[in-house]
């Protein structure tokens, strides 16, 4: 482990605050920060990893995916903020770049001048490694002379991907091409740099955790709506495939609740096709059967039971204990009745 001192960032907020955000369009003076502030000393991280930072030019999402072979990396790398910016920090890490840097670019800095900002005033800057993305989809990095080799980063069009104790040079290059030439939504392609990075040898040291944090365009005011994709692989013997897994799970999930949104909303065919959606994208299996029953009691309270039996019996071949829970749901208003719920386990128990 190592302690470094990162001298005073708390005064650029300071400033910041107290002469709004016209002053954000000059970047401070380090000599302004160069009193010792004691209660900025901590104890960083050395967190070795490979990371990507990115925005979307089509949809604005802004994103970070990260690996490392370290325990929760998620934790402290990634960093994004809808309509603002995205930050990875990374390597001896000091996490505060990632609030401050989001705080900086809300006030109007680029990522390179947020960057710069940051890294004039800290002193374990040759050991840092740091990238940003504003809105306005510009990029900056930073390598530190004494980031553990294989180290570097590149930067492109509207991302940029940094590395660091990798197993060779080729690492980050991959992550490059991989992400410019994969489809779809910004989390898949994302996902594809992580990829590309392992195959090219990745971590020298190895795997364990990985991250992915995806946000809107812009904010909404809900910031639970605000993070499309923010999952977390603490501890895994291949935590980019494990994080694939959930990517895929959370795109069930999402299509599973607009179903219900468009249930609420009295519009049952779009409900039906949001439904079949999700159970297109991952098997019974990975939801317990929870993705068909729910279409199965959904159309049963449309009257559509016939419909609804096939959907039942597929969740009760998965967990036999669903057939408890439909009695309790005409009093929670999801069914219509006593009679109907009896009707349905005793159509999902004759599948034995």
């Amino acid at each position: 482990m190592f302690r470094f001192r990162l001298r005073s960032l708390g005064l650029i907020l300071l400033v910041l605050a107290v002469t709004g955000p016209a002053a954000a369009q000059e970047t401070p003076s380090p000599a302004a920060h160069l009193a010792d502030d004691s209660e900025a000393l901590s104890t960083r991280r050395p967190v070795a990893t490979y990371s990507i930072v990115a925005r979307d030019s089509a949809t604005g999402q802004l994103g970070v995916a990260v690996q490392s072979h370290w325990f929760s990396v998620g934790s402290i790398v990634p960093w994004a903020k809808p309509g603002v910016g995205a930050v990875a920090t990374q390597s001896f890490v000091d996490p505060r770049y990632g609030p401050l840097g989001l705080e900086l670019m809300r006030h109007g800095r680029t990522a390179e001048e947020a960057l710069n900002a940051l890294v004039s005033t800290d002193d374990g800057r040759a050991v840092r490694q740091v990238a940003m993305v504003d809105d306005d989809g510009t990029v900056a990095a930073h390598t530190g002379e004494n980031a553990v080799g294989a180290a570097g980063h590149h930067t492109g069009a509207q991302y940029s991907v940094q590395a660091n104790m990798m197993d060779n040079e080729g690492v980050w290059p991959a992550m490059a091409a991989a992400y410019e030439s994969a489809d779809g939504d910004l989390a898949a392609r994302l996902l594809a740099a992580l990829e590309a990075a392992q195959d090219a040898g990745g971590d020298i040291r190895g795997k364990q955790s990985a991250a992915l944090l995806v946000v809107r365009d812009s904010a909404t005011g809900a910031s639970w709506s605000d993070r499309l994709f923010d999952l977390r692989i603490q501890d895994h013997a291949t935590p980019v495939q494990e994080l694939k897994r959930l990517v895929r799970m959370q795109r069930a999930y999402r299509a599973l609740n607009q179903g219900d949104q468009h249930v609420t909303a009295g519009d049952i065919d779009a409900a039906m096709r949001s439904y079949r959606q999700a159970m297109d994208i991952v098997p019974d299996s990975a939801t317990n059967g929870e993705a068909p029953f729910w279409v199965g009691i959904t159309l049963a309270d449309q009257g559509r039971i016939d419909d609804a039996i096939p959907y039942l019996r597929r969740a009760y071949r998965q967990h036999a204990d669903w057939v408890r829970l439909v009695p309790r749901l005409p009093d929670a208003g999801l069914l219509k009745s006593e009679a109907l719920a009896d009707r349905l386990v005793e159509a999902m128990r004759e599948d034995q």
